[in-house]
């Protein structure tokens, strides 16, 4: 029997595993101080139980999420049949002196080991501080236009 949307367990679809490792930002949607929707691309490091971002300290983001934590995000890829992974949750927002660990390990997924080392070398030179987002999932959906399909076309 096929999982449900909103089910934890196809964190372990090999579409979501695929796309949880893959070099495709997430889109992170929040809801900005004014009230209207925001949706930001952002490098993650998934670490089997929690999304984890990190971003300056001084990010707008950071007090929107500190007021209002449900988020969603996706990652979905560009080639067709289009896979898709939707996970909704709540953002968790903390500071660390330095860079976020994890988010050095992203830049190395995205840009390849030793040009993400390179470009994680410049922002620590600058030092200072990083704010680090996590985002343990509380709902988690999955589309591959081949077996998943939206709802609309599944009726």
């Amino acid at each position: 029997m096929a999982l449900k949307q909103g089910d934890l367990a196809l964190l372990e679809h090999p579409v979501a595993k695929e796309l949880l490792a893959s070099n495709i930002p997430a889109r992170l949607a929040y809801v900005a101080m004014d009230g209207t929707p925001r949706v930001l691309p952002m490098w993650f490091h998934w670490d089997g139980r929690q999304l984890v971002m990190g971003t300056q300290a001084n990010a707008a983001k950071l007090k929107a999420l500190t007021q209002n934590p449900k988020v969603a995000l996706t990652i979905d890829d560009n080639t067709f049949p289009h896979k898709v992974l939707l996970i909704r949750g709540t953002a968790y927002v903390g500071t660390v002196n330095g860079v976020v660990p994890e988010w050095a390990q992203a830049a190395e997924r995205y840009f390849g080991p030793e040009r993400g080392k390179a470009f994680v070398e410049k922002i620590r030179a600058k030092g200072g501080k990083q704010a680090r987002i996590t985002v343990i999932p509380e709902w988690v959906g999955v589309l591959d236009f081949e077996t998943r399909f939206p709802r609309t076309l599944s009726e």
